[in-house]
C-alpha cells in the first residue's frame, strides 16, 4: 500500500472518531434543511402581501436554501475541528513524526475532510430544494427549470468550499478557538455589514460568501442585485478564497514547528 494511501485511511480514521467533527455535519444538515422549509412556508403564507416589484424579484430556488446562512456555521466549525483539534491535544507532533512529508499529510486530511462535507453538503442541498419547494406549493420551481439544477448543485458546492475554507484558516492560525474567533465575525458580521453600507457593498461583493452565493441564485440582476458578475463567476472567486487560504495553510505548515 502506497504511503497516500496509508495517510489517506489514517485520516479518515481520525475524523470518524471524532463525534464532535460527525455530529457538526448532521447539525448542518438538519438546521440547513429545516430553516429552509420554514422560511419557504412562511414565504407562501406571506407571498400575497409581497410588492409588486418583491414578486418579481422572487427566487423560489433560493428562498429553500434560506437555512445555509446558519448551515455554513456549523460547516465552519466542522472545518476547523478536522485541523485544528490536533494542535489543540497535541496530536500534531505524532502525526507529523508519523507522516513527515508535510504536503502529504495536508492535503490528505484536506481531501478526506472535503470529500466528507462535499457528500453531506449535496445531500444538504437537493433536500433543502425538494422541501422547501414543497412548502412554497404553487410558487415552486422545478428541478428541470433553466438554471435550477445549476443553483441545487451550486449550493453543495459552496457549504463545501466554505468547510475547505475554514481549514485553511485553522491551518494557518493552529487554534480552533482563535480560528472561530475570526472566521464567525468574518461571515456573520463584517460581510454582512460592509455589504449593508453603499459606501463599502462593492467590496463585499467579492468576499467569499457573497460572491459564493451567487451561484445558487436562479433570478439574478433584478431590484439590488448589481454584481458584476454571474453565478460561476461569483463562484470563481469563492474558489480562489479557499485556494489561497489552503496556500498560506501549507506555507505556515511547511516553515513553522508542530
Amino acid at each position: 500500500m502506497s504511503v497516500p494511501t496509508q495517510v489517506l485511511r489514517s485520516e479518515w480514521t481520525k475524523i470518524k472518531s471524532v463525534r464532535s467533527t460527525v455530529w457538526t455535519l448532521g447539525l448542518a444538515l438538519v438546521v440547513t434543511v429545516a430553516l429552509g422549509a420554514l422560511i419557504s412556508a412562511l414565504t407562501k403564507s406571506q407571498f400575497d402581501k409581497l410588492s409588486m416589484k418583491e414578486k418579481i424579484s422572487f427566487d423560489p430556488t433560493f428562498t429553500s436554501f434560506a437555512g445555509m446562512g446558519l448551515g455554513q456555521l456549523a460547516m465552519i466549525v466542522f472545518g476547523v475541528l478536522v485541523v485544528a483539534n490536533e494542535y489543540s491535544t497535541g496530536m500534531i507532533r505524532t502525526s507529523l513524526a508519523a507522516v513527515p512529508q508535510r504536503a502529504t499529510f495536508l492535503f490528505s486530511k484536506i481531501t478526506i475532510a472535503t470529500l466528507l462535507a462535499l457528500v453531506v453538503s449535496m445531500v444538504t442541498s437537493f433536500l433543502s430544494f425538494f422541501l422547501g419547494q414543497a412548502m412554497l406549493g404553487e410558487h415552486k420551481a422545478s428541478i428541470s427549470d433553466q438554471g435550477v439544477l445549476r443553483a441545487v448543485v451550486g449550493g453543495g458546492l459552496y457549504m463545501t468550499l466554505i468547510s475547505v475554507f475554514a481549514m485553511g484558516v485553522a491551518t494557518m492560525l493552529r487554534s480552533p478557538m482563535l480560528s472561530l474567533g475570526i472566521l464567525m465575525p468574518f461571515f456573520f458580521l463584517i460581510s454582512n455589514i460592509l455589504s449593508a453600507v453603499p459606501a463599502t457593498k462593492k467590496v463585499a461583493q467579492y468576499f467569499p460568501d457573497q460572491a459564493g452565493r451567487k451561484v445558487m441564485q436562479v433570478i439574478t440582476g433584478v431590484g439590488d442585485d448589481e454584481a458584476p458578475y454571474g453565478p460561476w463567476g461569483g463562484f470563481a472567486i469563492m474558489v480562489l478564497w479557499v485556494a489561497a487560504s489552503l496556500a498560506g495553510g501549507y506555507a505556515v505548515l511547511k516553515k513553522r514547528d508542530a
